[in-house]
């Protein structure tokens, strides 16, 4: 299945050093094959009765359909899985990456005079930015302050959190032909925000906004097609979304394609393709990007070879928490790959990967051959880092 074939996630590499001699060949790192950056909810048992959509009326309030049920909290629609690593240095589970936003980024409307609402929107005037987005609602039917006054509701910006009446504003926008309402709609849909979850209408208001040209519903529509759910499985439909939205600019599309073009999956295998597209992603502070193209970058796949810039990366990543980055960082310490070997650095690393679950026999055997003074104070370093760094989410 697609999700075991590609994530959105760190993709994992592992070092090979025959027992961390030098002298038997050099160390690799090479990554397994990839799987999804994100999942689909499940299907709902039966399916949900949708609010009907509110008329536009005098008043600023459109009207709200009241639910047949409360629901749950929902998780984001496309939240990123916690799957087993690859062998030899294999952490439990991978640590999360951040989820796609679930709301549409908000653009100014593009008149000469500039967009006020959304200006007072960006500077954090909520209540500003909700009175000119009211009124523009209310006296023009513009589909932009709808979709701001959604926003607004759906965040409890400047206003009682309300994701009924956040729904209702993405619906009447939507119908004006709103794409970034429409985009929202859709995800609340997928997660039954304000209303009854319906996968199937979400998935078809994330091709709508994906044919008006939203990046972020291109990305997610590419998602469905990967796993095959509520649309026919079409790997090179897939790609060509993601080659649009990475295009485009998106980190998480270019991490994705990327993955793509390293398989061959979709697309003619290609690796030079891949290194570029995990080099733009990387910069973009995707993490599991930088994890992949340091890891590109130490090997010499699809770019040339520069430990030095590899051992950057994966010092960058692990600085975040990346338990995998951590680990190929002491690796790197260990063997004075890329840095100057420090052993009291490479215990400190490989302690803190080994709390965030990434394993490494070759490292717990580099550690057994240290003076107990260095490997002493490696470890009193981790727990400090441990004990300051911010749990990850």
């Amino acid at each position: 299945m697609m999700r075991r074939l590609l994530m959105c996630g760190v993709a994992i590499a592992a070092f090979f050093a025959a027992d961390g001699a030098r002298a038997q060949g050099p160390m690799q790192i090479t990554p397994p094959a990839a799987r999804p950056p994100a999942s689909i909810p499940n299907k709902p048992a039966k399916k949900p009765v949708v609010a009907k959509k509110p008329a536009l009326k005098k008043s600023i309030e459109p009207n709200v359909a009241k639910p047949a049920a409360s629901l749950p909290a929902a998780p984001s629609a496309f939240a990123p899985e916690q799957v087993p690593a690859a062998p030899f240095v294999a952490p439990e589970k991978m640590p999360a990456q951040p989820s796609l936003s679930q709301q549409a980024a908000l653009q100014p409307q593009q008149s000469p005079q500039g967009d006020v609402a959304f200006g007072a929107f960006q500077r954090g005037y909520y209540l500003e930015a909700f009175k000119d987005a009211s009124r523009r609602a209310s006296e023009q039917g513009d589909p932009v302050a709808m979709t701001l006054l959604g926003e607004l509701y759906a965040n409890g910006n400047g206003v009682a959190k309300d994701e009924r009446k956040a729904l209702a504003w993405f619906s009447l926008a939507a119908d004006r032909g709103d794409r970034q309402a429409i985009f929202a709609l859709a995800m609340f849909r997928f997660a039954g925000r304000g209303g009854a979850q319906d996968q199937a209408e979400a998935a078809a208001l994330l091709d709508k906004a994906a044919k008006l040209g939203h990046v972020a519903a291109a990305y997610n529509l590419a998602l469905l097609y990967l796993e095959g759910q509520q649309v026919r499985q079409d790997i090179a439909r897939a790609a060509e979304l993601l080659r649009g939205a990475a295009d485009a600019g998106s980190p998480e599309a270019q991490y994705a394609l990327a993955t793509l073009y390293k398989e061959g999956n979709g697309v003619a295998k290609d690796p030079v393709a891949a290194a570029k597209l995990l080099a733009a992603a990387a910069r973009s502070g995707n993490e599991a990007a930088q994890v992949e193209y340091a890891i590109a970058l130490f090997n010499g796949t699809g770019i040339a070879k520069d430990e030095i810039a590899a051992a950057a990366l994966f010092r960058k990543a692990a600085l975040k928490g990346n338990a995998v980055a951590q680990n190929r960082f002491a690796r790197i310490l260990a063997t004075g790959r890329g840095l100057p070997a420090d052993p009291v650095a490479a215990t400190k690393w490989h302690t803190i990967a080994k709390a965030g679950g990434a394993s490494d026999v070759w490292l717990e055997n580099f550690m057994q051959g240290l003076k107990d003074t260095d490997r002493a104070a490696g470890e009193n370093a981790a727990r400090l880092w441990l004990a300051h760094a911010a749990p990850r989410s």
